[in-house]
């Protein structure tokens, strides 16, 4: 079975979007996580706060997944 390169290279973008979505909200999360630790320190009562700013980049993710599969749903399309 030979496959297409116009398939590969749709796999190959829908890999780099989640990868890159991934570095982008780990970078995100270890500077919001640092500053949140320093909140916390200062006032307990920071905790709530500091836990909802540190999960809100993982949104990146969401977001690259969701391209990866419009990606790889016109690669389904082209077979």
């Amino acid at each position: 079975m030979v496959v297409d390169i116009g398939i590969g290279l749709l796999g190959l973008g829908a890999g780099l979007a989640i990868a890159g979505g991934a570095i982008g909200a780990g970078i995100a999360e270890k500077e919001i996580g640092a500053a949140a630790i320093g909140a916390m320190t200062e006032k307990e009562e920071m905790f709530g706060k500091g836990l909802m700013l540190t999960v809100i980049p993982e949104t990146l993710v969401i977001f690259g997944l969701v391209v990866a599969i419009l990606i790889m749903g016109m690669a389904g399309g082209a077979a």
